[in-house]
């Protein structure tokens, strides 16, 4: 009785001691470590981390056996490390910074419905994709949502023209001068034609996939743009949003999983996944 008499005095004497903020400051630090830890998992960036703290824990022991010289050294290579991490991998901490701003926290104006306009412009850009998967004519259309692409649009030919699948079919037909890139639709119209897009470095994405594809996985890792897909060597219709993508879709379902992903409605299962094969 007496031993439990002793921790509740001490769990009560700690709980007195500790305050809100204490609890505020290690859940904020443990959600950042946890971010950040989440952002270069399976990336190079984290054999590198372990390496830093090896060397962390090299150097404190250095320092308690009093081995001046190691210690010197190896605090001085942790110093000019941080600075060959910055430029080595900023590639890495530029796609971190742009995963916070993708943040639902700072994006308010987030969209709740579609409009007509936008309701149509899906029907079209399923229509048109339904068209050439049967001819199996390559396509890559990319729809912006809340985050800007005009540095996508820049690399295209601009065109501003109204979404219509007669258009989308023209402009990809093997013969045409702008069918060998992806078209940008901005403001519900087609802005930019043969525009170029990221390749994705997701050493993960299947080997069967082409360049179209890994260029449409590459745009979402880097914006929250829809991109629909259709295989030239296979003619299947895909899409690609938020880093996943759903293959092998019949127009039909194409136009559902669009409208709900324009309306922010996220799919409960993740990572890439095949839908209704035609």
């Amino acid at each position: 009785m007496e031993i439990i008499e002793v921790i509740i005095t001490f769990i009560k004497s700690f709980v007195s001691e500790v305050k809100v903020t204490y609890i505020i400051d290690i859940v904020i630090i443990a959600f950042v470590l946890y971010k950040l830890l989440s952002l270069i998992k399976e990336t190079r960036a984290e054999q590198l981390v372990k390496g830093f703290i090896i060397i962390l824990i090299i150097a404190k022991v250095s320092e308690w056996a009093k081995l001046y010289a190691v210690n010197f050294i190896l605090q001085s290579t942790f110093t000019i490390g941080l600075i060959a991490l910055v430029i080595i991998f900023q590639p890495e901490l530029r796609k971190a910074l742009e995963h916070l701003g993708r943040s639902q926290w700072f994006l308010t104006s987030a969209k709740k419905t579609v409009n007509d306009e936008q309701v149509r412009i899906v029907n079209e850009i399923a229509d048109a994709a339904g068209v050439m998967s049967r001819k199996k004519i390559g396509a890559l259309i990319v729809v912006e949502r809340m985050i800007g692409i005009n540095d996508i649009v820049e690399t295209g030919t601009v065109t501003d023209a109204k979404v219509s699948a007669d258009l989308l079919m023209n402009i990809f037909y093997p013969k045409s001068p702008l069918h060998d890139g992806a078209v940008v639709i901005k403001n519900n119209r087609i802005m930019a034609a043969g525009c170029l897009l990221p390749l994705s470095t997701n050493k993960y994405i299947s080997k069967e996939l082409g360049t179209r594809h890994r260029a449409a996985m590459g745009m979402t890792e880097t914006s929250d743009a829809v991109i629909v897909i259709v295989s030239e060597e296979t003619g299947a219709i895909s899409m690609a949003v938020e880093g996943k993508l759903q293959r092998f879709l019949d127009p039909s379902t194409l136009k559902e999983l669009m409208v709900n992903a324009l309306t922010q409605e996220k799919e409960s299962n993740g990572g890439e996944k095949n839908a209704k094969k035609k």
